[in-house]
């Protein structure tokens, strides 16, 4: 289980999630990692970030459930840097989507500024069924990004989408073969760093400061509705049938 950091030439920098045993998932440990990497990446000489996951099954299936599902401010604040839910950054970040992308993947896919995924990916936010609310930023820039009739289909229902209904809902600029997505990922990124960093990073950090704008102005209630979430029966009784793989009895 690591977080992989690597240059590709001067001016790339090509961030892997590895954890395949638990398709990418991330725990505490890993997402504190994260929040860590993205100033110190925004300090330094990169001008792009290429984000992907290790193997062919998932790109990240999110926070790892079967550990600490605690939420206090405190682990809020670290899950918020982590997955840049609420933090203007100046370095675009472009996501190689490997595989699946699920619950806190998609919350940190929507941090990312272009996108493709491999045929074989799926897209969607289970938590409700699990009595999780999804408070890495889903309930807040989701609806900005795709729309309110495609958003609260994935947030209300649960269910994944593959890759075309991705693409076609905007949630991915395209679908490439497995064979050529990191390829797509690093041509990509290194089309933005040959432009000018000054106003590659202006963009950047113009549009993510209004997004996040947005975001910090929700995060009271948002600490507030998981906070209720958690407290409930519900909860306990959706996370043990997580841990169960079995059918939840919401009675």
């Amino acid at each position: 289980m690591e977080l992989r950091v690597r240059d590709h030439g001067p001016h790339v920098v090509v961030v892997t999630i590895d954890n395949q045993p638990r398709r990418n998932a991330m725990p505490r440990a890993m997402l504190a990692e994260l929040a860590e990497l993205w100033p110190r990446l925004e300090r330094g000489p990169c001008r792009c970030i290429v984000l992907t996951g290790a193997g062919d099954r998932a790109f990240t299936s999110g926070a790892d459930v079967s550990g600490d599902l605690s939420a206090d401010p405190a682990t809020a604040r670290m899950i918020d840097a982590a997955l840049l839910k609420t933090r203007p950054y100046s370095k675009p970040i472009v996501a190689a989507v490997n595989g699946d992308c699920v619950a806190g993947g998609v919350e940190l896919l929507l941090s990312t500024d272009i996108r493709a995924a491999v045929p074989h990916a799926r897209f969607g936010l289970p938590e409700v069924r699990w009595s999780i609310y999804p408070f890495g930023g889903a309930t807040v820039k989701l609806v900005q990004q795709i729309g309110h009739v495609h958003a609260m289909a994935l947030l209300l229902t649960g269910t994944l989408i593959d890759a075309s209904e991705a693409a076609r809902i905007g949630r991915v600029n395209r679908v490439v073969p497995a064979e050529s997505l990191l390829a797509w990922a690093l041509e990509t990124a290194e089309t933005i760093a040959a432009n000018s960093p000054t106003a590659v990073q202006a963009v950047r950090q113009q549009i993510s400061t209004t997004i996040a704008v947005h975001a910090q102005s929700r995060e009271a209630l948002d600490q507030e509705l998981g906070d209720r979430v958690r407290a409930s029966a519900h909860f306990d009784e959706g996370v043990r049938a997580f841990r169960e793989k079995r059918t939840p009895n919401y009675t």
